[in-house]
């Protein structure tokens, strides 16, 4: 059982507190790993942007003045 702080005092949770504590941790789990996703994503499609914008003749200048960076 993982500890819990009741007004000053450590104890183990319930089992009903348990429980909550578990789907809430599997919940904040799988919201990280979206947030993860989506930055990977995005960093491959500026890449594949660029690579493009690139293969259409642009130089490194002309690209990060297009894309403000």
């Amino acid at each position: 059982m993982t500890k819990i702080n009741d007004n000053g005092t450590d104890r183990d949770m319930t089992a009903a507190e348990q429980a909550d504590y578990d789907a809430w941790s599997a919940v904040a789990q799988r919201e990280q790993a979206a947030i993860a996703k989506a930055a990977a994503d995005k960093a491959a499609a500026v890449a594949s942007g660029r690579a493009k914008l690139a293969a259409l003749g642009l130089t490194d200048a002309e690209i990060a003045a297009l894309l403000g960076a």
